[in-house]
């Protein structure tokens, strides 16, 4: 089954968070917080404007977004725990660094 969003909204796929700390220590499943990152998986056409012309999202699939905690709906779609949101609740998209510097 594919999964169309309708005008500006996005099927996201959340992105699991380490289980270590950066000191490695293991954090539990209970303490865990959801994760605020995320994978875009299916975008919606666009919304319309006030003189009905389309204007189309901005995100992309494959897109890695970081949206706020509260945001969207969680749905199970072909048993995957996935969130329909708008574009609106995405606070930005975490584009991936070619090369990282070292300090010399």
């Amino acid at each position: 089954m594919t999964f169309r969003p309708l005008h500006d909204r996005v099927l996201v796929r959340r992105i699991e968070a380490d289980e270590k700390t950066a000191g490695g220590i293991i954090i539990p499943d209970t303490a865990k917080e959801k994760p605020q990152e995320g994978e875009v998986v299916a975008v919606g056409p666009g919304a319309r404007d006030e003189s009905g012309k389309l204007v189309a999202l901005d995100l992309k699939v494959g897109d890695r977004i970081l949206f706020g905690k509260w945001s969207g709906t969680e749905i199970k779609l072909n048993g995957e725990d996935l969130i329909i949101m708008k574009e609106s609740d995405v606070m930005g998209v975490i584009e991936a660094t070619a090369t990282l510097k070292k300090a010399a």
